[in-house]
């Protein structure tokens, strides 16, 4: 097949979204499908180039951040990416079309369809969705409601990465059980690997009030735990989340944005013994699914998709609550034998449940009867 895989964030731009879509056209290169990624330019990115056997398009965009992006950087995309698209397909022939988030992408795949009759599957990711980010999204999903049903209602599949996210896209948007389906995000054991274990703890995502870091900050801070935090990620909070680390007692290290593909980052997460998301709201964490994958025992909170990803394998605490953070860390901190018995549940769970291979297999089944159902 030739696929037209659409993401406004693909890396090295975004969050957990844009390295799974990258992972995902990977696996389907590998399948011998044929992909072309339409994506964000951002200043000093190649407007054209091939990774892995990807041809990734840059189009012109107003994006001034690689980890976040508001909405009008998001309609520059839309824009520009139908007037690539608007030229390309004059002479290319895809045979469908995988996009993702609802919006902003997902308008791209609708006007594909409109005008070429390109059939098109979605994967929402959870800022995407009403309800999903209260603290950035709530009055433009209001607005952007019409949009949001039509471009579902023209998907031949939606996929949510978590059964949370599924219940969410149901209450905000009717008549798409029959074409909803879970499937989660994928990792490669292969790449993120157990390393020797060092008294770290590691906290990692977009630096917003939602994800937690300061109840993590709290947690941690009232004396010395005889272990480093070490923070990857970038965001609003960063001026705040570095005052509060200058009174604590345990030395907490920020690292800034660190891509997921990185030595650097790979070698922290590996060596890392405890793995913490206090997030208040997850999808299908890839991050935690990286620390999964790499050994680290984890805590993280008990709702959304973090409960749903984390399973039995590791510690679960309710979110805002830097008292119980606290006593989990401690615990895991203090027992040495408990720590390493999650330490394998972690791996052994992601390696049977979100190895990338089977997730991709998954999809491309989606995809060829996507194809299929629109040849008849």
């Amino acid at each position: 097949m030739r696929i037209l895989f659409l993401n406004y964030e693909f890396p090295p731009l975004g969050g957990g979204a844009s390295p799974a879509s990258f992972a995902l056209a990977k696996h389907y290169v590998a399948q011998d499908h044929s992909v072309d990624v339409v994506t964000m330019g951002y200043k000093g990115l190649a407007q054209h180039e091939v990774i892995a056997g990807i041809d990734i398009f840059r189009v012109p965009s107003l994006r001034s951040q690689k980890e976040m992006c508001r909405i009008y950087e998001m309609a520059s995309f839309v824009v520009s990416a139908i007037w690539f698209l608007r030229k390309r397909m004059k002479n290319v022939h895809y045979d469908v079309c995988h996009a993702h988030f609802i919006v902003p992408t997902g308008i791209v795949a609708l006007w594909a369809k409109k005008k070429y009759k390109l059939p098109y599957i979605l994967t929402a990711h959870g800022s995407d969705v009403p309800g999903y980010n209260p603290d950035r999204f709530t009055i433009s999903h209001r607005f952007l409601q019409p949009i949001l049903r039509a471009v579902c209602a023209n998907a031949k599949a939606i996929v949510a990465p978590s059964h949370f996210l599924r219940e969410l896209i149901l209450k905000s948007i009717r008549g798409v059980e029959n074409k909803l389906s879970v499937i989660p995000n994928g990792i490669d054991p292969d790449q993120f690997v157990p390393k020797q274990k060092k008294n770290i703890i590691v906290s990692t995502g977009r630096l917003l009030p939602r994800k937690g870091f300061q109840y993590l900050s709290k947690a941690v801070s009232g004396e010395d735990i005889g272990y480093e935090v070490h923070i990857c990620g970038d965001g609003p909070m960063m001026r705040e989340l570095r005052s509060m680390a200058e009174l604590s007692k345990t030395k907490i290290i920020f690292h800034g944005w660190l891509h997921n593909d990185s030595d650097e980052y790979k070698n922290l997460l590996g060596s890392a013994a405890i793995y913490c998301l206090c997030s208040l709201r997850e999808n299908s964490s890839v991050a935690l699914l990286e620390a999964m994958s790499t050994g680290c025992a984890v805590v993280t909170t008990n709702v959304s998709g973090c409960a749903e990803t984390i399973g039995d394998a590791g510690v679960t605490v309710p979110p805002q609550d830097a008292a119980a953070l606290k006593v989990a860390l401690a615990e895991l901190i203090n027992n040495s034998r408990l720590r390493e018995v999650f330490q394998q549940k972690t791996r052994s769970r992601a390696i049977k449940y979100f190895d990338w291979n089977t997730i991709a297999n998954m999809y491309e089944q989606l995809l060829t009867n996507t194809k299929s159902h629109t040849a008849r």
